[in-house]
């Protein structure tokens, strides 16, 4: 059967059919539905303006379109999802662990790398000493594809997280389907309760949810949804400015348990050293690694001090 999504009942909860075998997901939050990407009010109010709100419309419509997909989409992800591999395991066993991103170019910065051939970049990252590979797949503001995710993970041993902006069940089906060993959860355009059921539904699939935070009240809804890797994007999705500060000024306030991942603006040794006093032990990069004449030697001296 296809994904189906009902309205919210009135005692503020709503329950999603997903998928072939009809298992029904709970969200705890009132006129919430699911299919298309649609969102509560309060979602649209977070997500108002902006960039962020430009790509949150896209993702909606490429939604849609994936909607007529549905149970192959669930079929190839099941499939699959003994070929996962471990994503937490992975940040947990290396320190500093460097989610090294694979990212043609951004909203903010434009293009990044012209010669940009995903596999060969996921080899020098492995080379370099990554924990894990993020692979952005945004076609409409950052050039990515799922056939850069395809490539780099068959390129590489480490596990691959597909970053992009998940707002649908449907795109953590086709995650899956694509070999994705971890995937994306955007705070700032989720509710506590899809965060919570999004999450659950990957860990069925066999891949591990970074949630991703940018204030206090997002990371509230992350600890409360049971994330178990929260990162702190020190970029505003909204104006792109990036902070080290909020990393250190949340940093304090995810829980002991959690593994604590620090995003964006990381440039040198001496920034991973400052995020790790502020209690960070991952970190994801991309544009300083993305630039490097050599992404491998570039990735060995931001670790090597630290080892």
């Amino acid at each position: 059967m296809p994904i189906v999504a009902m309205r919210g009942n009135a005692d503020g909860g709503s329950f999603y059919p997903i998928g072939l075998t009809g298992q029904a997901y709970r969200i705890k939050t009132a006129s919430v539905r699911i299919s298309a990407g649609c969102y509560d009010k309060a979602m649209m109010l977070r997500t108002s303006s902006g960039i962020l709100a430009e790509i949150v419309d896209q993702k909606k419509l490429e939604v849609a379109e994936l909607s007529s997909r549905a149970a192959d989409l669930e079929k190839a992800a099941r499939h699959r999802q003994h070929l996962a591999r471990d994503f937490a395991a992975a940040l947990r066993a290396k320190t500093p662990a460097i989610i090294a991103e694979v990212k043609k170019a951004s909203p903010s910065k434009g293009v990044l790398q012209p010669n940009f051939h995903p596999p060969a970049i996921a080899q020098a990252y492995e080379a370099g000493g990554a924990a894990c590979v993020s692979v952005l797949t945004d076609r409409n503001f950052f050039q990515g594809s799922l056939d850069d995710l395809e490539s780099a993970r068959s390129a590489v041993s480490l596990p691959v997280i597909r970053k992009d902006f998940t707002i649908d069940p449907l795109q953590i089906f086709e995650a899956a389907a694509h070999g994705a060993d971890a995937v994306l959860l955007i705070a700032a355009i989720l509710t506590t309760g899809q965060l919570q059921t999004f999450r659950e539904l990957a860990a069925e699939l066999g891949m591990a949810a970074l949630v991703e935070v940018h204030d206090g009240e997002e990371l509230k809804k992350a600890v409360d949804s049971g994330a178990e890797i929260i990162g702190v994007n020190n970029r505003n999705l909204d104006t792109f400015e990036v902070s080290l500060d909020t990393s250190i000024r949340l940093g304090a306030r995810i829980p002991a348990a959690v593994t604590r991942v620090s995003e964006s603006g990381i440039f040198t040794s001496a920034d991973i050293r400052l995020l790790q006093s502020a209690g960070f032990h991952a970190f994801l990069v991309g544009e300083s690694l993305m630039k490097a004449a050599n992404p491998a030697q570039a990735l060995k001296a931001l670790c090597s001090p630290l080892s």
